[in-house]
Protein backbone atom coordinates (compact mmCIF):
# COMPACT_ATOMS: atom_id res chain seq x y z
CA UNK A 1 0.00 0.00 0.00
CA UNK A 2 1.90 3.56 -0.99
CA UNK A 3 1.91 6.35 0.75
CA UNK A 4 0.88 10.03 -0.11
CA UNK A 5 2.91 12.95 0.33
CA UNK A 6 2.16 16.51 -0.37
CA UNK A 7 3.82 19.58 -1.84
CA UNK A 8 5.30 21.74 0.94
CA UNK A 9 3.24 24.68 1.17
CA UNK A 10 3.42 24.86 4.59
CA UNK A 11 5.38 23.43 6.94
CA UNK A 12 3.75 20.84 8.35
CA UNK A 13 2.58 19.45 4.89
CA UNK A 14 6.36 19.26 4.53
CA UNK A 15 7.17 16.48 6.95
CA UNK A 16 3.00 14.93 6.83
CA UNK A 17 2.05 11.66 4.86
CA UNK A 18 -1.09 9.79 4.85
CA UNK A 19 -1.96 6.03 2.88
CA UNK A 20 -3.65 6.37 -0.38
CA UNK A 21 -6.38 3.93 0.67
CA UNK A 22 -6.28 2.39 -2.89
CA UNK A 23 -6.86 -1.03 -0.98
CA UNK A 24 -10.69 0.11 0.05
CA UNK A 25 -13.19 -0.95 -1.79
CA UNK A 26 -16.44 -0.18 0.39
CA UNK A 27 -16.47 3.58 2.32
CA UNK A 28 -19.04 2.86 4.34
CA UNK A 29 -19.78 0.19 6.92
CA UNK A 30 -21.65 -2.72 7.47
CA UNK A 31 -24.26 -0.82 9.14
CA UNK A 32 -25.70 -4.42 11.40
CA UNK A 33 -21.99 -4.50 12.79
CA UNK A 34 -21.32 -0.79 14.00
CA UNK A 35 -22.07 0.64 17.54
CA UNK A 36 -21.92 3.98 18.83
CA UNK A 37 -18.62 5.10 20.46
CA UNK A 38 -19.68 7.51 23.60
CA UNK A 39 -16.50 9.72 24.64
CA UNK A 40 -15.40 10.29 27.66
CA UNK A 41 -12.30 12.40 27.15
CA UNK A 42 -10.25 10.90 29.50
CA UNK A 43 -12.46 11.45 32.39
CA UNK A 44 -14.40 8.97 35.12
CA UNK A 45 -17.98 9.68 36.02
CA UNK A 46 -17.25 12.80 38.25
CA UNK A 47 -15.72 14.54 35.49
CA UNK A 48 -11.87 14.17 37.11
CA UNK A 49 -9.39 13.49 34.69
CA UNK A 50 -7.64 9.66 34.98
CA UNK A 51 -6.20 9.53 31.74
CA UNK A 52 -4.07 12.41 30.78
CA UNK A 53 -3.55 14.22 27.33
CA UNK A 54 -7.34 12.78 25.79
CA UNK A 55 -9.86 14.64 24.43
CA UNK A 56 -11.77 15.96 21.15
CA UNK A 57 -11.11 13.92 17.94
CA UNK A 58 -13.36 12.89 15.17
CA UNK A 59 -16.43 11.25 15.79
CA UNK A 60 -16.55 7.25 14.79
CA UNK A 61 -18.73 4.37 14.97
CA UNK A 62 -17.24 1.43 16.38
CA UNK A 63 -16.98 -2.18 13.92
CA UNK A 64 -17.73 -4.82 15.91
CA UNK A 65 -14.14 -7.48 14.84
CA UNK A 66 -14.95 -11.54 15.15
CA UNK A 67 -12.50 -12.16 17.57
CA UNK A 68 -13.51 -15.49 18.34
CA UNK A 69 -13.43 -16.83 14.78
CA UNK A 70 -16.13 -19.97 16.02
CA UNK A 71 -17.93 -20.75 13.17
CA UNK A 72 -16.15 -23.70 12.27
CA UNK A 73 -16.34 -25.12 9.20
CA UNK A 74 -18.19 -22.79 7.57
CA UNK A 75 -16.98 -21.07 4.43
CA UNK A 76 -16.71 -17.33 3.95
CA UNK A 77 -15.69 -15.04 1.38
CA UNK A 78 -14.24 -11.66 1.51
CA UNK A 79 -17.10 -8.88 0.21
CA UNK A 80 -14.47 -5.88 0.83
CA UNK A 81 -11.94 -4.73 2.64
CA UNK A 82 -13.06 -1.97 4.84
CA UNK A 83 -10.85 1.21 7.07
CA UNK A 84 -11.26 1.15 10.78
CA UNK A 85 -10.65 4.60 12.33
CA UNK A 86 -10.17 2.48 15.66
CA UNK A 87 -7.32 0.60 14.69
CA UNK A 88 -4.33 0.46 12.42
CA UNK A 89 -4.85 -2.06 10.07
CA UNK A 90 -7.73 -2.70 7.51
CA UNK A 91 -11.05 -4.97 8.10
CA UNK A 92 -12.18 -7.67 5.72
CA UNK A 93 -15.68 -8.21 5.64
CA UNK A 94 -16.72 -12.10 5.40
CA UNK A 95 -20.05 -13.36 3.75
CA UNK A 96 -20.49 -16.63 5.33
CA UNK A 97 -22.84 -19.61 3.21
CA UNK A 98 -25.65 -19.02 5.62
CA UNK A 99 -25.34 -15.33 4.68
CA UNK A 100 -24.55 -13.95 8.41
CA UNK A 101 -21.62 -11.11 7.72
CA UNK A 102 -18.77 -10.36 9.94
CA UNK A 103 -15.59 -8.45 9.75
CA UNK A 104 -12.01 -10.07 10.60
CA UNK A 105 -8.48 -8.01 10.26
CA UNK A 106 -7.45 -8.01 7.06
CA UNK A 107 -4.07 -10.16 6.34
CA UNK A 108 -1.76 -9.54 4.18
CA UNK A 109 -2.64 -10.93 0.98
CA UNK A 110 -6.28 -11.27 1.73
CA UNK A 111 -8.39 -9.64 -1.03
CA UNK A 112 -11.93 -9.50 -2.40
CA UNK A 113 -13.06 -12.80 -3.63
CA UNK A 114 -11.12 -14.97 -1.18
CA UNK A 115 -12.73 -17.67 0.34
CA UNK A 116 -11.47 -18.55 3.99
CA UNK A 117 -12.40 -20.58 7.02
CA UNK A 118 -11.40 -21.23 10.48
CA UNK A 119 -11.18 -24.56 12.37
CA UNK A 120 -9.60 -27.65 12.80
CA UNK A 121 -9.55 -28.32 9.12
CA UNK A 122 -9.00 -25.45 7.68
CA UNK A 123 -6.25 -24.95 4.71
CA UNK A 124 -3.08 -23.54 5.86
CA UNK A 125 -3.01 -20.17 4.20
CA UNK A 126 -3.41 -16.31 4.87
CA UNK A 127 -6.70 -15.79 6.89
CA UNK A 128 -7.62 -18.79 7.89
CA UNK A 129 -8.19 -19.50 11.93
CA UNK A 130 -7.04 -22.74 13.24
CA UNK A 131 -6.12 -24.05 16.72
CA UNK A 132 -2.19 -23.70 17.87
CA UNK A 133 -1.94 -28.11 17.74
CA UNK A 134 -2.54 -27.95 13.72
CA UNK A 135 -0.83 -25.35 13.14
CA UNK A 136 2.82 -26.18 11.45
CA UNK A 137 6.23 -25.35 13.20
CA UNK A 138 7.12 -21.97 11.77
CA UNK A 139 4.67 -20.41 10.52
CA UNK A 140 4.01 -16.87 10.95
CA UNK A 141 0.68 -16.22 12.94
CA UNK A 142 -1.33 -12.98 14.48
CA UNK A 143 -4.76 -12.67 16.08
CA UNK A 144 -3.61 -14.75 18.79
CA UNK A 145 -5.41 -15.80 22.20
CA UNK A 146 -4.06 -15.76 25.39
CA UNK A 147 -6.78 -18.00 26.60
CA UNK A 148 -9.03 -20.82 24.82
CA UNK A 149 -12.14 -19.58 23.24
CA UNK A 150 -11.76 -16.25 24.84
CA UNK A 151 -10.89 -14.40 21.43
CA UNK A 152 -7.94 -13.19 20.15
CA UNK A 153 -5.60 -10.82 22.33
CA UNK A 154 -2.35 -10.50 21.13
CA UNK A 155 -0.85 -9.19 17.89
CA UNK A 156 -3.40 -7.24 16.08
CA UNK A 157 -1.95 -4.04 14.87
CA UNK A 158 -0.67 -3.26 11.80
CA UNK A 159 2.20 -5.60 9.72
CA UNK A 160 2.39 -7.59 13.26
CA UNK A 161 3.03 -11.36 13.42
CA UNK A 162 4.29 -13.80 15.72
CA UNK A 163 5.99 -17.17 14.79
CA UNK A 164 5.30 -20.47 16.20
CA UNK A 165 8.37 -22.25 17.33
CA UNK A 166 7.61 -25.65 19.01
CA UNK A 167 5.28 -27.51 20.78
CA UNK A 168 5.25 -29.24 23.66
CA UNK A 169 2.89 -30.98 25.65
CA UNK A 170 -0.18 -28.78 26.05
CA UNK A 171 1.60 -25.75 25.48
CA UNK A 172 3.12 -23.79 21.93
CA UNK A 173 6.17 -21.93 22.24
CA UNK A 174 5.55 -18.36 20.74
CA UNK A 175 7.55 -15.66 19.19
CA UNK A 176 5.92 -12.33 19.90
CA UNK A 177 6.62 -9.32 17.65
CA UNK A 178 8.69 -7.50 20.23
CA UNK A 179 11.23 -10.67 20.55
CA UNK A 180 9.91 -12.67 23.61
CA UNK A 181 9.40 -16.21 23.19
CA UNK A 182 6.00 -17.13 25.37
CA UNK A 183 4.25 -20.58 26.24
CA UNK A 184 0.69 -20.12 25.18
CA UNK A 185 -1.88 -23.49 24.83
CA UNK A 186 -2.22 -24.93 22.11
CA UNK A 187 -6.20 -25.14 22.30
CA UNK A 188 -5.66 -21.50 21.49
CA UNK A 189 -6.60 -20.42 18.08
CA UNK A 190 -4.51 -18.04 15.65
CA UNK A 191 -4.94 -16.91 12.55
CA UNK A 192 -2.24 -17.61 9.43
CA UNK A 193 -0.33 -14.78 8.12
CA UNK A 194 0.66 -11.36 8.79
CA UNK A 195 -1.35 -8.40 9.80
CA UNK A 196 -2.18 -6.25 7.36
CA UNK A 197 -1.39 -2.62 6.26
CA UNK A 198 2.38 -2.66 6.85
CA UNK A 199 2.98 0.69 5.76
CA UNK A 200 1.41 2.16 8.62
CA UNK A 201 4.40 2.26 10.70
CA UNK A 202 6.13 4.86 7.32
CA UNK A 203 3.18 7.26 8.48
CA UNK A 204 4.31 10.60 10.15
CA UNK A 205 1.24 12.69 11.68
CA UNK A 206 3.04 15.87 10.55
CA UNK A 207 1.02 18.54 12.18
CA UNK A 208 -0.41 18.77 16.18
CA UNK A 209 -4.21 19.71 14.68
CA UNK A 210 -4.12 16.01 13.14
CA UNK A 211 -3.14 14.72 16.34
CA UNK A 212 -6.12 15.92 17.98
CA UNK A 213 -8.55 14.31 15.52
CA UNK A 214 -6.99 11.28 16.87
CA UNK A 215 -8.23 12.47 20.23
CA UNK A 216 -4.74 12.96 21.44
CA UNK A 217 -3.87 16.34 22.95
CA UNK A 218 -0.75 17.88 23.27
CA UNK A 219 1.62 18.37 26.81
CA UNK A 220 4.34 20.13 27.93
CA UNK A 221 7.60 19.10 28.33
CA UNK A 222 9.10 18.17 32.06
CA UNK A 223 11.92 19.99 31.60
CA UNK A 224 10.27 23.40 30.51
CA UNK A 225 8.87 23.24 33.85
CA UNK A 226 10.01 24.41 36.87
CA UNK A 227 11.41 22.39 39.69
CA UNK A 228 8.02 22.78 41.87
CA UNK A 229 5.61 21.40 38.74
CA UNK A 230 8.07 18.28 37.83
CA UNK A 231 10.70 16.23 38.51
CA UNK A 232 12.82 17.17 35.09
CA UNK A 233 12.13 21.24 35.97
CA UNK A 234 14.27 23.90 37.40
CA UNK A 235 17.59 24.33 36.03
CA UNK A 236 19.59 27.01 34.01
CA UNK A 237 18.89 26.72 29.99
CA UNK A 238 18.30 23.08 28.86
CA UNK A 239 19.37 21.52 31.67
CA UNK A 240 18.42 17.80 32.81
CA UNK A 241 20.31 18.04 36.28
CA UNK A 242 21.27 14.36 37.20
CA UNK A 243 17.50 13.30 37.10
CA UNK A 244 16.27 9.99 36.17
CA UNK A 245 13.56 10.46 33.80
CA UNK A 246 10.57 10.11 36.03
CA UNK A 247 6.84 10.36 35.56
CA UNK A 248 5.23 14.31 37.36
CA UNK A 249 4.81 11.45 40.34
CA UNK A 250 8.52 10.54 40.26
CA UNK A 251 7.87 7.08 39.15
CA UNK A 252 10.70 6.61 37.05
CA UNK A 253 10.29 6.38 33.30
CA UNK A 254 13.60 4.11 32.18
CA UNK A 255 14.66 1.16 33.63
CA UNK A 256 12.03 0.63 36.22
CA UNK A 257 10.37 -2.56 36.50
CA UNK A 258 6.62 -2.07 36.16
CA UNK A 259 5.72 -5.21 35.10
CA UNK A 260 4.03 -7.57 37.79
CA UNK A 261 5.22 -10.96 37.92
CA UNK A 262 2.36 -12.51 39.99
CA UNK A 263 1.85 -16.30 38.91
CA UNK A 264 2.08 -15.48 35.29
CA UNK A 265 6.01 -15.65 35.14
CA UNK A 266 6.87 -19.13 34.59
CA UNK A 267 4.96 -18.55 30.77
CA UNK A 268 7.54 -16.58 29.49
CA UNK A 269 10.97 -18.87 27.93
CA UNK A 270 12.75 -15.69 26.82
CA UNK A 271 11.89 -12.13 28.43
CA UNK A 272 11.61 -9.70 25.38
CA UNK A 273 14.25 -7.34 26.51
CA UNK A 274 16.85 -9.94 26.57
CA UNK A 275 16.14 -11.02 23.18
CA UNK A 276 16.33 -7.21 21.94
CA UNK A 277 19.99 -7.32 23.61
CA UNK A 278 21.06 -10.10 21.44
Amino acid sequence: MPIKTFKPYTQSRRTMSVSDFSDITKAEPEKSLIRIIKKKGGRNNTGQVMVRFKGGGHKRFYRIIDFKRDKVGVEAEVVAIEYDPNRSSRIALLKYKDGELKYIIQPVGVKVGDILMSGPDAEIRAGNALPLTNIPLGTFIHNLELTPQKGAQLVRSAGAAAQLLAKEGDYAHIRMPSGEVRLISVKCYATIGQVGNTDHENITIGSAGRNRHLGKKSHVRGTAMNAVDHPHGGGRGRSKGNNQPRSPWNQPAKGFKTRPKKIWDWVIISHRNKAKKR
